[in-house]
């Protein structure tokens, strides 16, 4: 059921115009299940003269027809939820289930940005003289350049897309190489829901060489990456010297923080499922995980108890829980942090080992007693691999969770209010969430601080970045 997956440009989707391809690999077998187009200049050219007239387009039509528009479109995407779903983790790896969460979650962020468009009111500032009307207007800012990763073809999409259309935006998607199946068939529902030729566009191929002729390119007047640091700031570098509007979701390495007054059995299992969600291939993921001594030794035996009852396996098959990682440099990466732990001293107490020879197959690991130089403590591993060291003091955990320059997601877990009060106060980090995981829906703020990046792609303040503020003064003559 996997084709070859073509280009959007005008709103005609199309092969190349050089007619260059890449191939498309199931992680789970290593075997070529379909090609991706490969856009060259003169594709993006036509993609970027494109989004430019559907701009103008698009900007006239009231934020209500807009609203329709995308709920139509959200309709349309459940109803094929079953079969992106598929592709997803014939292309990405991810169990089922979990993808088709993803893109049930996805139709719920359309909905919620198609709603929010129609509230990006204005406002009357009252004015200090008779006859003068003060008129604070919101305006779309113009054709948008988005850039998204492979580990959640959809929902990386699926903000920016959502809030650039809610907005009168247009934008050109360049959507991930490895998995550009799901978030193609995102945008068809767009399409198909009668959004305009040119306000939606989708390109695949060498980042670089994309990134590099949209961000300067001036029709683009709004960049959005999700990614890693290092290449986050090498574009946002490249956006500021543009002046090109910009929101950054990049590398995090998150803190999970247990007290020893909370059921270490309850918090052990919870946390374990969202370790080894996608493989550990999450933004968010729990990684330095700081278990206060009274309870460290009971977190650690019931995590790696849960950790052992995972099954591994292609996540088309039932009973799954986890798939294979991404693409064969993740299996090198995890090998290359396993042995830089046993360097370090490090006790494996579950996994670290590939599993098999087909596939992108690792085992969950857990580490403990992890010293604060090894890699693993200082580089997010991006994969199935959690390290858990304990603490003694409130102040020893906060100074640890803050060390390093990221600032995405954090976590914690106490029965007492005023740790809890604390901790939100104390912790550096775009999110915190205390004795739930409560991240990622649509209507919260979804982004970082420090290294982690800049703007938000959740919430009332995702839209924002979209939007021009233009005041007019007026007075009768």
């Amino acid at each position: 059921m996997y084709s070859n997956v073509q280009l959007l440009i005008d709103g005609q989707w199309c092969d190349a115009a050089a007619g260059q391809s890449l191939p498309v690999i199931n992680p789970a077998t290593g075997e070529t299940i379909g090609r991706v187009a490969k856009a060259d200049r003169a594709d993006l050219d036509r993609a970027l003269e494109a989004a430019d007239r559907g701009f103008r387009t698009w900007r006239k039509v009231g934020a209500f027809d807009r609203y329709k528009m995308m709920r139509k479109a959200a309709e349309l995407f459940r109803e094929r939820a079953e079969r992106v779903a598929t592709l997803m983790t014939m292309e990405q790896g991810k169990p089922l289930a979990e993808a088709k969460a993803e893109v049930l979650a996805g139709a719920d962020i359309i909905d919620w940005f198609a709603e929010e468009g129609r509230r990006a009111y204005g406002r009357v500032v009252p004015a200090r003289a008779q006859g003068v009307y003060q008129l604070v207007l919101r305006e779309p800012v113009g054709p948008v350049a988005a850039f998204t990763p492979w580990n959640f073809p959809i929902n990386q999409v699926v903000r920016k897309l959502s809030a650039a259309v809610a907005t009168g935006c247009s934008i050109i998607v360049k959507a991930p190489e490895e998995t550009p199946a799901s978030p193609a068939e995102l945008i068809r529902c767009f399409v198909d829901a009668g959004v305009p030729a040119g306000v939606v566009g989708l390109v695949y191929g060498i980042p670089a060489e994309i990134s590099e002729y949209l961000i300067p390119h001036p029709v683009i007047r709004k960049i959005t990456f999700t990614g890693s640091t290092a290449v986050g700031k090498q574009l946002a570098a490249l956006a500021g010297l543009h002046m090109k509007r910009s929101t950054m979701e990049l590398g995090g390495h998150a803190p999970v923080i247990v007290f020893d007054d909370v059921d270490a059995d309850a918090v052990a299992r919870t946390m374990a499922g969202s370790k080894f969600r996608n493989a550990g291939q999450v933004c968010v993921s729990p990684t330095r995980f700081l278990v206060q001594e009274g309870v460290y030794k009971q977190f650690v035996e019931r995590f790696v108890e849960h950790t052992k009852s995972i099954r591994v396996g292609n996540g088309l098959e039932k009973g799954v829980s986890m798939g294979p990682l991404a693409n064969p440099r993740r299996p090198v990466a995890m090998d290359s942090h396993i042995e830089d732990a046993r360097k370090a001293g490090a006790n494996i107490r579950t996994g670290g080992q590939r599993i098999g020879s087909q596939g992108n197959f690792f085992e969950p690991t857990v580490i403990t007693e992890l010293d604060r130089s090894a890699r693993s403590m200082n580089e997010e591993p991006f994969g199935p691999l959690a390290v858990i060291n304990p603490f003694s003091t409130f102040d020893e955990a906060v100074a640890e969770a803050n060390r390093l320059p990221f600032g995405l997601a954090s976590y914690a877990f106490t029965r007492s209010a005023k740790t809890a009060q604390a901790i939100a106060a104390e912790i550096e980090a775009g999110m915190v969430t205390i004795n739930h995981l409560g991240l990622a829906l649509p209507e919260v703020p979804f982004g970082g601080i420090k290294d982690s990046g800049y703007g938000s792609e959740g919430g009332s303040e995702a839209i924002e970045p979209y939007l021009n503020i233009k005041f007019v003064s007026q007075a009768g003559l």
